[in-house]
């Protein structure tokens, strides 16, 4: 029987969180792939500063097959916290299992207990697959009221 778990990450998580992230970065997203170093130093300065944000690793089996991350600001408009959906990928090979829905609930959920106002997270229009789930978990297109710019500092 298949076994799957969602829970916070914790230090015994690093080395699989490395993979994953490797894999969501690089196979993809097709973009540069970072040291481990660097993925070792984001992973733990999420440990070690939780009010910068947190992840969730899912497994299966006690297999690491994909993660969540969240990320913590200010919303001047709603004078509230918000959280950001930064991350949510699930390996090929464990896709079509609910696994996904699993790491969205578990990150919305954990927005609610700690009161968040809102959970936002933003998708590439050619990433279908994700946009299906994001409807379907009540997520709302919200780029009709504002338009999203990025200036990239090519520092990697």
């Amino acid at each position: 029987m298949t076994t799957i778990t969602i829970r916070q990450a914790n230090a015994a998580d690093v080395e699989a969180l490395i993979s994953l992230m490797n894999e969501y970065i690089v196979d993809f997203y097709k973009r540069p792939q970072p040291t481990k170093k660097q993925l070792r130093n984001l992973i733990n300065h999420l440990f070690q500063h939780p009010d910068a944000g947190v992840q969730f690793i899912a497994t299966q089996n006690d297999e690491a097959v994909g993660f969540s991350t969240l990320y913590f600001t200010f919303s001047t408009t709603r004078v509230k916290p918000v959280a950001i959906l930064n991350d949510l990928y699930v390996t090929e090979k464990a896709r079509g299992q609910k696994i996904g829905e699993k790491l969205f609930s578990t990150s919305h959920q954990y927005t609610k207990e700690h009161q968040y106002a809102a959970m936002s997270w933003e998708t590439a229009y050619d990433n279908t697959g994700a946009q299906m789930l994001y409807r379907k978990m009540g997520g709302n297109v919200t780029n009709d009221e504002w338009i999203h710019y990025d200036i990239s500092n090519d520092i990697l």
